[in-house]
């Protein structure tokens, strides 16, 4: 089954409304404050800007059919969006902690707290908002690209609620270090969420084996033919964003016939497909008569020589 374009862009198009919203708001609520907090939530807002806009990219080309270079599709593309956002994420958690150090050498008092603070929570629920619409639409059409998009804005709920408290503490007790302390803090908790994301697109391009709930599935599925002599060997399973590829070898009695063989591994790959959605399944029959079905289990098969 191949998702189209449609309604995965549209999500994006609906963060880069969001960022661009939120950036604005955020920025008001910076030059109203001189709060250098407001101002890391500022950047962060940046960050999910550029990374929205990767995310459409990355979803369009995503979408594209397979050809004859890309046999299996464009589908890894979306981890070219997720590694990139996390980078940008990391490059500003880098710009907030410059900025917040400064700002603990050179204290600067803090301005218009209420209506900064009203500004800044009007943009969190903005991010709020469509951070959870992202992340629903993730889980339906299993996109890591809107996963990492959602997660990144439900960061950046977190961090303005932080930001928020901060400056109200810093209303409170008139200690002016409290702001930087806490965009430090901000710019650790930014540094977590991209090395998180960067990591799962690492793992997606080196072709990381399904979930283990996901694997789990496939035996089962598999251990429903499991008698008159069916057995199976070298199962593998990778993952490429929306798309799950299975490999499997399904070993027969050798006096089946190859009619019989056909309908059991039509019947296999029906099951595997049902039990673990966008899954491309691949079969491969044996007879469990012949000795050398038992040596072809691993990724490279040993050379038994002339």
């Amino acid at each position: 089954m191949t998702m189209t374009a449609t309604p995965l862009t549209r999500f994006a198009w609906l963060s880069i409304a969001a960022a661009i919203l939120t950036i604005g708001l955020k920025s008001v609520a910076y030059l109203l404050t001189g709060s250098v907090g407001l101002l890391s939530d500022a950047i962060e807002s940046l960050v999910n800007l550029v990374g929205a806009i990767v995310a459409l990219i990355m979803l369009t080309v995503a979408a594209q059919p397979a050809d004859d270079d890309h046999a299996y599709g464009h589908n890894k593309a979306e981890y070219f969006s997720s590694g990139v956002e996390g980078g940008l994420i990391l490059i500003a958690a880098a710009s907030i902690g410059v900025a917040a150090i400064g700002r603990l050498r050179f204290p600067m008092p803090i301005e218009q707290v209420g209506l900064g603070l009203i500004v800044s929570a009007f943009a969190s629920l903005i991010n709020l908002a469509v951070g959870l619409v992202l992340l629903r639409a993730a889980r339906q059409h299993h996109s890591i690209t809107l996963e990492a998009d959602g997660r990144h804005l439900l960061t950046d709920v977190w961090t303005s609620a932080g930001v928020i408290l901060g400056i109200g503490a810093v209303s409170v007790t008139g200690w002016q270090a409290l702001d930087p302390l806490v965009a430090l803090a901000v710019a650790a908790n930014i540094v977590w969420t991209g090395v998180q994301i960067v990591r799962r697109s690492v793992a997606g391009l080196m072709d990381v084996a399904l979930p283990p709930g996901e694997v789990d599935a496939v035996k089962r599925a598999l251990a429903r033919y499991l008698e008159d002599g069916v057995q199976y060997h070298a199962l593998r399973t990778r993952q490429s964003a929306a798309r799950r590829f299975v490999s499997v070898h399904v070993l027969v009695p050798g006096t089946w016939t190859v009619h019989r063989g056909h309908q059991l591994l039509e019947a296999v790959e029906a099951e595997i497909r049902r039990a673990v959605p966008n899954a491309s399944v691949l079969t491969h029959l044996e007879s469990n008569d012949d000795p050398a079905s038992w040596k072809d289990q691993g990724l490279d098969r040993p050379d038994e020589g002339p």
